[in-house]
């Protein structure tokens, strides 16, 4: 009966240190191709995720804010859904609800009122936040909607590191839903360390390779900012 207890003493604190899997942990958006995907290439974007700082840290970040490789700035409320985009090159700032693409829109410094110019700004806005955060939380959205993942196998960076090789193709989503990824997740520390962008899947060489680096706390995530010879993403901060 001693020992009975004990065992279930051990499982008791196993189960509270330990209380769910990781996939559990990490529960895939509506819409993730969970069943066209492969359960490694799952399995290894759910330790990405970890290792970023775990799903509930990002889920409970809200305000990012980062330098779009000196062009533009920007400041995004994850929970309220909105984005600040202050362009570095030109006189112009939009404010734009990303789930109902309303907002408003500056030049020099003065409010825009005309319907067209609201629109064609307010949907700039939204795609260009849709590009420059991509640039930096990819590692969170490898289970986002209409993503499928596949693990390409072993692979190594343009610096010689070993790492999981995965791909990444979209449907229905986004504004450029023909695109492709590969991401290298490094074998040690389950970070994204490089990727590959197609503009279409069926692209057999990639349009551009970058490292991704940098990687620091922010808040209660961890964030790259370095992007190879593409430049920084820097200043990057979590509010």
């Amino acid at each position: 009966m001693k020992k009975q207890t004990q065992l279930l003493f051990v499982f008791g604190f196993l189960a509270l240190c330990f209380p769910q899997t990781a996939s559990t942990q990490n529960p895939a958006a509506p819409g993730f191709n969970e069943a066209g995907s492969d359960a490694r290439a799952i399995a290894i974007a759910d330790e990405v995720m970890l290792a970023m700082g775990g799903r509930q840290a990002w889920d409970e970040t809200r305000n990012i804010s980062w330098n779009f490789f000196n062009r533009r700035k920007l400041l995004w409320d994850k929970k309220a859904g909105t984005c600040q985009i202050d362009w570095i090159t030109r006189p112009l700032q939009v404010s734009v609800n990303l789930n109902d693409g309303t907002g408003t829109v500056k030049i020099d410094g003065i409010e825009q009122t005309h319907p067209d110019s609201l629109a064609k700004y307010l949907d700039m806005g939204k795609k260009v936040w849709i590009n420059d955060s991509y640039w930096l939380v990819m590692p969170f959205k490898l289970k986002d909607s209409g993503v499928t993942l596949k693990h390409l196998g072993d692979a190594k960076t343009e610096d010689g590191a070993d790492a999981d090789l995965l791909q990444m193709t979209f449907e229905g989503v986004g504004v450029t839903p023909d695109n492709k990824y590969h991401v290298w997740v490094d074998k040690k520390t389950r970070l994204v360390t490089q990727w590959a962008y197609f503009a279409k899947y069926s692209d057999e060489k990639p349009a551009l390779v970058n490292a991704w680096g940098g990687y620091k706390r922010c808040g209660n995530i961890l964030l790259s900012s370095e992007r190879g010879s593409r430049g920084s993403l820097d200043p990057v901060a979590v509010n």
